[in-house]
């Protein structure tokens, strides 16, 4: 046990004794994955740079280039409970849904007060829109899991 659930057993091309075929991209998934790893601890600390998108990506490349680094994302203290109830379930969190939320009506407050056009305000804000609806369609899990 790993984390907050079982670790799911990885594709053939994610093992370290993968294929010829698959063991060629394993550096570039694992490039990717540190990358996109890099961009959510960023969001953490920069408005308007999303973190969990990034955490979710960096988990999916995880997968294919590193078992260890897949697994120390699913056992991360901060990142891991969200990533297994993503890739186990498609669930996200009330308390995700509500912060996330939260966040991209500020971002676009603070676009409708700067020195922008107003068709960039009213694309960014229609995009945060889109990406809220579709956010509260994701499943929760049962409170006692």
């Amino acid at each position: 046990m790993v984390g907050c659930y079982r670790v799911r057993m990885l594709p053939d091309h994610a093992a370290d004794d993968a294929p010829p075929r698959f063991a060629r991209l394993r550096p570039l998934w694992l490039v990717a994955a540190y990358v996109f790893l890099a961009l959510g601890v960023m969001g953490v600390a920069l408005p308007g740079l999303p973190t969990v998108p990034f955490v979710l990506l960096a988990s999916y490349c995880a997968a294919r280039g590193s078992r260890k680094l897949h697994a120390w994302l699913r056992g991360h203290p901060h990142f891991g409970r969200m990533i297994c109830e993503w890739e186990e379930h498609g669930a996200v969190s009330r308390r995700a849904k509500w912060l996330a939320s939260t966040m991209m009506l500020l971002c676009s407050v603070l676009m409708w007060f700067t020195p922008s056009p107003f068709w960039a305000w009213a694309m960014g804000s229609a995009i945060m829109l889109c990406v809220a609806v579709w956010l509260w369609f994701r499943p929760e899990l049962p409170p006692g899991r």
